[in-house]
């Protein structure tokens, strides 16, 4: 029983075999590459599964897609490119560091630095010494009474 239970949570626990034997290329050198190249593209339906990983249809219209393009002789470059072209940026797991993704790669190192800078500003601040104002005569008066 305990056998039964082990190997059936083995097989839950390995990721499933999504690429369909009869979408495969013959060359294994080429399948390695639409391979690797899945493994850069995100599924549109799972969002955070790679095409390579899902079982969705779009996942699989993707796969065949990048075979595709490889059979047809494509380089890597141009098979993302194809990928983005067709089903956006969002499609790519890592996206391009370009002009309309500015803000996605350097908003991060903006933010930590104006947190860096309201702390160094609240630092400094919480440090400085307060100036009181001098005590007007009654004041002072009135404070000596309360010392009596």
């Amino acid at each position: 029983m305990k056998r039964a239970l082990i190997l059936a949570l083995a097989l839950l626990a390995t990721p499933a075999l999504a690429v369909d034997p009869e979408d495969r290329l013959a060359d294994p050198a080429q399948e390695a590459r639409a391979r690797e190249i899945s493994r850069d593209l995100r599924c549109l339906v799972c969002a955070g599964q790679t095409v390579d990983d899902s079982s969705a249809p779009v996942a699989r219209a993707l796969r065949k897609m990048v075979r595709e393009r490889i059979a047809a002789g494509d380089s890597d470059a141009e098979v993302l490119e194809a990928v983005a072209a067709r089903y956006g940026e969002y499609a790519l797991l890592k996206p391009r560091f370009d002009s309309k993704n500015l803000a996605l790669w350097l908003g991060p190192f903006f933010v930590l630095g104006l947190g860096g800078l309201g702390a160094f500003h609240f630092i400094r601040n919480a440090r400085a010494p307060v100036d009181a104002p001098a005590l007007s005569e009654a004041e002072r008066e009135a404070l000596a009474k309360l010392d009596d």
